[in-house]
């Protein structure tokens, strides 16, 4: 990763925060002064179907990240980070959430889930440095397991170019003030856990 670029790919399913994540991050990019793009593809997100978001702080270029080229690969759930695997950079990072959310094909037995210790060995193969976080269960010691993308959050903001307080700033002004608390800790507990 160049020291003020930083090119990163967000992946779930819908319902999991990913649009909250790259707002956040582009609203934390504009407070520190650094150019930042976007693109994203949610076309059945309402459904709990892939989402997908590319964002690049301090790129003067298009939008999307190029296969291969991701700094971070941030997986809200782990399917999905294969899935989107081969964006990240061979000198990148694969962060992925330990809990899988089972799509309808699964849970009908039409498909079987892959094995997540399969999963993290192929992402882990791509990269050079893979955390597995049970970040759902670390949210939930937040006090809300809905945090589970703040806690993700917290551990991406040791892998960017992006003061903490510009991340809490620009986290602050799209949670809700009575969520505020949980969300401030799960940040936190996000970032201990890479540490």
């Amino acid at each position: 990763m160049r020291a003020s670029e930083c090119d990163i790919v967000i992946v779930g399913v819908g319902g999991q925060g990913v649009i909250l994540l790259s707002d956040v991050i582009g609203r934390a990019a504009v407070k520190a002064g650094k150019p930042v793009r976007g693109a994203e593809t949610h076309g059945m997100a309402q459904r709990g179907g892939s989402v997908i978001n590319h964002t690049r702080i301090g790129c003067s270029l298009g939008p999307m990240v190029a296969p291969g080229s991701a700094d971070v690969l941030l997986a809200l759930e782990p399917a999905e980070g294969l899935r989107f695997g081969h964006f990240i950079a061979p000198w990148g990072t694969a962060l992925v959430n330990l809990r899988p959310v089972l799509p309808a094909t699964v849970t009908a037995g039409g498909a079987v889930y892959p094995p997540v210790e399969e999963i993290l060995n192929h992402l882990g193969r791509r990269c050079r440095d893979l955390r597995a976080i049970d970040a759902s269960g670390v949210a939930g010691q937040a006090g809300t397991v809905q945090a589970m993308n703040v806690v993700m959050l917290g551990a991406l903001s040791r892998f960017i170019p992006l003061q903490e307080s510009f991340l809490m700033e620009a986290l602050k002004e799209v949670i809700a003030p009575r969520h505020w608390e949980a969300n401030q800790k799960a940040f936190g507990l996000g970032k201990a856990e890479v540490e």
